[in-house]
């Protein structure tokens, strides 16, 4: 997502345009992270100065970033007809056809960009190398050829290190991207970001206390330097979520910083996008629904902002507006933009809005919910994981209908680290929702098919065998029984090798009931006999029993 990109585009070397001071402040105002300061500046210049180029492509650039395309690209186009450095607009279309995933007309827009320009010029090469880092699809190959570029005209050339060093961290190549870091801060002391992400490589690697030493020291020299203090949140709430034990307290230190970032912002709808994302991730769904209202009324077009209502509303009950929001995010949002957690919080909220008051959930709307649990699914098969606990709650308080169809999607993902106990509860829910009168005969099958899953996954799981066997006794065709035999005997098996005959005495009687009938009325009298004796054994003076080895 671009949103947590790190902007550093506009601190690349400008040049002596008739307007830098102003580019000047723009630079600064983005190293900040004060998005919407650069961008009135940036709006002033290219209307002063529509024929510098550079203007209008750090402007569009701008918009890009909060993924407002359409508006981005209507700077590029406009910037494109400058006659100073027009063609590097070309890049930030070329970072557009990145993002769509045509690589072809990106290399096009990018041959045009670098087409004109000067043997020295090396700024056209440290933005497309940072165009190929920041799209949606990053090559970062293709960043570092065109950094590399860059160090071969200057080879002191802070933000091209500090861009490399975004590249290699993009390949996980940590080593060679600390050393690029590295590189940018000795080249230019006064870059902190470059001392920023050196720390941040620390906070990656678990190092947390390390970490929170390192930004320190920059808070101790520069107070006022908002970024350090949103790299301080993240870094004490992935602290917390490490140590568990003090995970209230390091989120809620993290939230505070947090604040104090953003009034060292100049509370841009940028920045309340990156807040809104950490208020996620702390779960602080109050803040973030607060946070949402104060965004759509800086901007009534940007969807994202209806994605933090939809999730909000949803953690905080308000199912209904959770539902609005988030109908109108999927409507409005490109279809790249929509995400399977887009699909998730609005299915559980349509599940949310389905239960009334008397406790139990209309069957549509509920059936809807599960609908777009699908839809986040089949985006992002790891969301089945996180299906287990509301299937679960479903089904311990017996809605079983409901569990089962949570279950179902759940299951999808053969890969989730619940999937075995997911067959499990889909057997139970759809076995104990099964009514002979009202129930189709495939829910049993599909029961079947779930217990017969677990039992693959982990044979000697006896209850698996056991609700098999029961399934199959119910469906109660000739095919059926044959399975349910089979599963009742392997019951048994397993439950005396693990020496657990007391403890099950209940359901061997059961077992032993069946198993011993079947024989008996297919005329296999000495396995009969044999089952009939042991339930003798567990329940002296069975009544069936005894009647029937008598007749035997």
């Amino acid at each position: 997502m671009k949103n947590v990109k790190v902007f550093s585009l506009l601190l690349s070397v400008i040049g002596t345009a008739t307007f830098a001071q102003d580019l000047e402040q723009a630079k600064k105002a983005v190293d900040a992270e004060q998005y919407e300061k650069a961008k009135k500046i940036l709006k002033s210049l290219v209307v002063s100065d529509p024929n510098n180029g550079r203007n209008f492509f750090y402007l569009g650039d701008l918009y890009l970033n909060e993924q407002v395309t359409d508006s981005a690209k209507i700077f590029f186009e406009k910037g494109l007809a400058a006659k100073d450095k027009g063609a590097m607009n070309y890049i930030g279309l070329g970072e557009i056809n990145l993002d769509n995933g045509d690589g072809f007309g990106a290399e096009a827009n990018f041959a045009k960009a670098i087409k004109d320009i000067k043997k020295k010029d090396t700024e056209e090469f440290l933005l497309i190398g940072r165009a190929y880092i920041k799209s949606e699809r990053p090559d970062y190959k293709r960043a570092v050829e065109n950094l590399k570029k860059v160090l071969v005209v200057d080879p002191k050339s802070a933000q091209a290190y500090l861009s490399l060093g975004d590249a290699y961290y993009g390949e996980r190549n940590v080593n060679e991207a600390y050393s690029a870091y590295r590189n940018a801060y000795d080249n230019d002391n006064t870059l902190l970001m470059a001392k920023i992400k050196l720390a941040a490589i620390t906070k990656n690697a678990k190092a947390f206390p390390e970490a929170v030493k390192a930004f320190n020291e920059i808070v101790a020299t520069h107070p006022n330097y908002g970024p350090v203090y949103r790299e301080l949140a993240e870094t004490y709430y992935h602290w917390g979520a490490s140590e568990t034990s003090n995970y209230n307290a390091y989120v809620k230190k993290a939230l505070e910083y947090y604040e104090k970032y953003m009034s060292l912002t100049d509370y841009s709808l940028e920045s309340r996008m990156r807040h809104a994302d950490f208020l996620i991730l702390a779960k602080d769904y109050k803040a973030l629904e607060a946070e949402a209202k104060k965004m759509q009324q800086l901007d009534k077009v940007n969807p994202r902002i209806l994605r933090y209502l939809g999730y909000s509303a949803y953690e905080n009950g308000n199912y209904q507006e959770s539902v609005k929001a988030l109908n109108e995010f999927i409507a409005k949002a490109e279809a790249k933009k929509i995400i399977a957690r887009d699909y998730l919080h609005l299915g559980l909220a349509k599940i949310g809005l389905s239960k009334g008051a008397d406790g139990k959930y209309e069957k549509v709307m509920f059936d809807q919910g599960v609908d777009e649990i699908n839809k986040a699914v089949e985006k992002d098969p790891a969301i089945a994981t996180e299906l287990n606990e509301i299937g679960l709650k479903l089904f311990k308080e017996k809605f079983y209908r409901e569990a089962g169809k949570i279950f179902e999607v759940a299951v999808k993902n053969t890969k989730s680290k619940n999937y075995l106990y997911d067959n499990f509860y889909l057997g139970y829910a759809l076995y104990f929702n099964y009514d002979e009168k009202t129930s189709p005969k495939e829910e049993l099958a599909k029961a079947d098919v779930a217990f017969t899953n677990v039992i693959a996954a982990s044979p000697t799981t006896q209850d698996a065998q056991l609700y098999k066997a029961k399934v199959n006794r119910t469906i109660d065709t000739p095919e059926s029984k044959k399975v349910m035999v089979s599963a009742y005997e392997q019951y048994v098996k397993i439950v005396k090798e693990k020496g657990e005959t007391e403890k099950a005495k209940n359901n061997l009687i059961e077992a032993y009931t069946y198993v011993g009938a079947y024989y008996a009325n297919n005329g296999e009298k000495a396995k009969a006999v044999e089952n009939l004796k042991e339930l003798l054994v567990l329940e002296p003076g069975n009544k069936y029993a005894t009647d029937t080895l008598k007749k035997l």
